[in-house]
């Protein structure tokens, strides 16, 4: 395969074509450059001119889509929203202004934050009769299955904002779903251990109305504790977007049928829900308690040598150096337990695990540092969340990204429903069997 470069000035870049030779002949296929990230070869008219498809397991190097929100380069340790590191959001932003920013392709002014605070505000309220619904379910019902009911049943109450053609029912829709999810996760969680359901209070923020939904009880005064509020808030900021992930891309693909958004979100929901993707910081909790005590550290991570054990919250399918996101996390982690004078056994084993596998080479050699999840589930156990609760707050956060990325997708005049193709190795066509 030949390639030649030559720079052009558009948004996409044609920078050359591609040339594949197949079957005795050549086929041409462009191949454009983005603002940041490798170059791709536009595959559109393979099938056309050759008869072939191209085989891509887990789509590892297929980009499906074209954005300009979210950027990642893993080699690095790199991760930008609209061109913003994730480091400088995280530690000087509040998490609506991260949301307006995926959203609007720009950081808000304090007028636009104004306007927009109050807009989320007054869309937190969920239609009354969604209590009925969550009575369905069994008190033991796993929290995320309650999400992925409720939050597709929405488009059951909210038809003024279904209408996808209309630019400003798709905002009405996006706005909704930001709103509404601290509401329904802290319904979830009230419903889970029998107690009355909480409406939100429009003189709180988004992150402490979500904590006053939570733990507060009517038969007391609540505090929201600032350190507890400001920490979260940032958990929140770190889980917003992540590109095309398998949730992401989940949300996409059922958007490109025409999906309205409130089911689109569920379906992101119910992918983010697999313990490799969003229960993933609820496995590393599991993975300490299994150790019991940091002196056993060491044997266990012999154990991860020898493959008889799995490493949970170390290493990334797109970050081969640091997690941008746990170098933040981390600071939060020591930062929340210190104020809150909590003495959690689990973070003296974090830190033990982090050390000894950072100066191991085993480790070393395989790039395998600590990501988001192994700071993450520390935090929220530290804030008296159960464990049960932690895909469900991720779930929270990354609706924002979803929308973002739902809405850019829908304002994209080329978009085309997806379909992806499959190498079949089954039975070639066989007779049908006379006698049975």
């Amino acid at each position: 395969m030949g390639y030649q470069k030559n720079i052009s000035t558009n948004d996409r870049k044609h920078v050359g074509d591609a040339t594949l030779a197949l079957n005795g002949k050549d086929v041409s296929l462009p191949v454009y450059a983005g603002t940041l990230g490798p170059d791709v070869i536009d595959i559109g008219t393979l099938y056309k001119a050759s008869g072939t498809f191209t085989f891509d397991q887990g789509f590892m190097s297929t980009a499906s889509c074209e954005s300009k929100i979210t950027f990642i380069d893993g080699e690095k340790g790199i991760l930008l929203h609209r061109g913003y590191a994730i480091e400088d959001l995280a530690r000087h932003c509040s998490f609506l202004e991260v949301a307006f920013l995926l959203l609007h392709g720009e950081l808000p002014t304090t007028e636009e934050l104004a306007t927009y605070d109050n807009t989320i505000t007054h869309h937190t309220m969920l239609h009354e009769q969604l209590q009925y619904f969550f009575r369905g379910f069994r008190r033991d019902a796993h929290p995320m299955a309650i999400m992925v009911g409720v939050v597709g049943a929405l488009s059951a109450f909210y038809h003024d904002s279904l209408d996808m053609q209309d630019p400003a029912q798709r905002l009405v829709c996006c706005d909704r779903l930001i709103a509404k999810m601290p509401t329904i996760a802290a319904m979830t969680y009230r419903y889970s251990r029998g107690l009355p359901f909480v409406y939100p209070k429009n003189k709180l923020g988004y992150t402490e109305n979500f904590l006053h939904m939570m733990f507060s009880m009517p038969t007391d005064d609540f505090e929201i504790n600032p350190v507890i509020a400001k920490a979260l808030d940032r958990i929140f900021i770190l889980h917003a977007d992540h590109e095309q992930n398998a949730s992401t891309s989940t949300v996409r693909l059922a958007a490109s049928t025409g999906a309205n958004p409130f089911a689109c979100i569920s379906s992101g929901i119910t992918a983010l829900w697999g313990p490799s993707h969003g229960g993933a910081n609820e496995a590393v909790l599991k993975m300490l308690d299994r150790i019991g005590h940091k002196d056993n550290i060491r044997a266990f991570v012999e154990k991860v040598k020898n493959r008889d054990e799995k490493l949970m919250g170390f290493g990334h399918r797109v970050y081969k150096n640091h997690d941008p996101r746990a170098t933040v996390l981390r600071e939060s982690a020591h930062e929340v337990l210190g104020q809150l004078g909590v003495n959690d056994p689990f973070l003296d084993m974090a830190m033990e695990m982090e050390r000894i596998a950072l100066e191991d080479e085993f480790f070393i050699e395989r790039k395998l540092f600590p990501n988001v999840d192994f700071y993450s589930g520390i935090i929220l156990r530290a804030m008296n969340i159960p464990t049960s609760m932690f895909t469900v707050l991720f779930a929270l956060a990354r609706t924002t990204g979803w929308v973002a990325q739902w809405l850019e997708m829908i304002d994209d005049p080329r978009f085309k429903i997806g379909r992806p193709r499959q190498l079949y190795t089954g039975y070639p066509h066989r007779p049908f069997p006379r006698e049975r």
